[in-house]
């Protein structure tokens, strides 16, 4: 398996960009028009960047953060053992699921890591249960014990 990718050319607007939001989007009436001024550019270019950062895949996802079980709702890790003849049939029935969040491969016994978002704890059992039955595969279904703040920042 080769997870190398080529590395993004950035410009410095991209790395304003990337470098600042990281930090979160401003909550007013014009947020981008806000980070525009930040950054020295105007809104249009800001909106701009970041479409392309995002069609570049230099950002995998941009939008909000929501505290799924502050919320009411739930979410647990889970991973699932794939045979490699099988893995691209596998992730298409598991994301087939509206309640998958991610999906990514590894390089591991358990090759398929993803996340279960739903709107209840038993909801995630259920989750649990019919993709079991769609792949064939047992589920390890890793829930969270405790949660840690990591507060990640990754300068570029």
């Amino acid at each position: 398996m080769d997870n190398k990718r080529e590395v993004a050319v950035l410009s410095d607007l991209d790395k304003k960009l990337i470098n600042l939001l990281q930090h979160g989007l401003p909550v007013c009436e014009r947020p981008f028009a806000e980070v525009a001024k930040q950054v020295e550019s105007t809104e249009e270019d800001v909106i701009a960047q970041l479409i392309d950062l995002k069609e570049r895949k230099v950002l995998s996802r941009f939008g909000p953060m929501f505290d799924a079980v502050y919320l009411g709702g739930a979410f647990t890790l889970a991973a699932l053992a794939v045979p490699e003849e099988d893995f691209v049939t596998v992730t298409e029935q598991v994301n087939s699921f509206e309640q998958i969040a991610h999906n990514y491969r590894r390089d591991h016994y358990y090759n398929m890591w993803f996340v279960i978002g739903t709107e209840s704890k038993e909801e995630i059992e259920q989750v649990v249960q019919g993709i079991e039955e769609k792949t064939g595969l047992h589920v390890l279904n890793v829930p969270k014990l405790q949660e840690f703040f990591v507060g990640l920042y990754l300068p570029v």
